[in-house]
């Protein structure tokens, strides 16, 4: 289990977490939806280390990550698919696939698991000679999930996985967190279309400026008025 308690960041004298505490229980899919700039992001920078806390406690399974390094957080099972895809332009699918692998040494279970994101992905199958570059917005975002698989983590973060996608192909990436999440993959997922959000999360958190508001089951959040009001209002499907 993932557990965050009364974190505080701040970039520039600005307080980007405000003492912020939340679980990410084993097994399940958490959610945190909030506007732009509600800090999502960078609770999620600071898990991994990319970000440096200013006070509280990131605890994963009894261990504190706040001052471990980035390839030590990554080497305990934890992996992020970062907002904005950030794939390897320049290299092939299956070279960036393997580049998230790159902190393994057991060749044949890379290979194991590289079989297992092309059955998640058989688009990234079809196209693995093919440069990253040349891929659709929506290969890229399968890719750059299927790159944080390769470490094999225990759990999953994904920044904004829909941001820019059309509408059939942001259900096809809903679809396969919930696959990624049925293998026994712990997910903790930030997103900005709350309602598909909601719909696939088990719990859920509301993040405003720093803080946060809400939180229940997704199936509350989805039924409550000011969600509704704030999150709600511009998606149909």
């Amino acid at each position: 289990m993932l557990k965050i308690e009364n974190l505080h960041v701040s970039y520039g004298g600005i307080k980007a977490l405000r003492g912020i505490s939340l679980d990410v229980p084993d097994g399940k899919i958490v959610t945190l939806i909030g506007a732009n700039g509600a800090g999502k992001s960078t609770m999620l920078r600071t898990i991994t280390g990319l970000v440096k806390a200013e006070s509280g406690s990131i605890q994963w399974n009894g261990k504190e990550l706040l001052g471990m390094s980035i390839d030590r957080i990554i080497s305990e099972g934890i992996a992020m698919s970062p907002e904005g895809r950030r794939v390897f332009a320049d290299l092939t699918v299956v070279e960036n696939l393997k580049i998230g692998a790159y902190l393994r040494k057991d060749k044949a279970e890379i290979e194991k698991d590289l079989n297992w994101v092309y059955d998640l992905f058989p688009r990234l199958k079809e196209r693995s000679w093919q440069l990253a570059g040349t891929l659709s917005g929506g290969e890229q975002q399968m890719l750059a999930v299927g790159r944080a698989l390769m470490s094999r983590p225990k759990l999953m973060m994904l920044d904004e996985p829909s941001l820019g996608l059309a509408p059939l192909v942001v259900q096809d990436i809903f679809s396969i967190i919930r696959e990624i999440n049925k293998q026994g993959v712990t997910v903790l997922l930030i997103e900005q279309n709350a309602n598909m959000a909601l719909k696939t999360a088990d719990l859920a958190y509301v993040l405003e400026t720093g803080n946060i508001t809400l939180s229940g089951t997704g199936a509350e959040l989805l039924a409550n008025d000011k969600v509704k009001e704030a999150y709600l209002g511009k998606h149909k499907n």
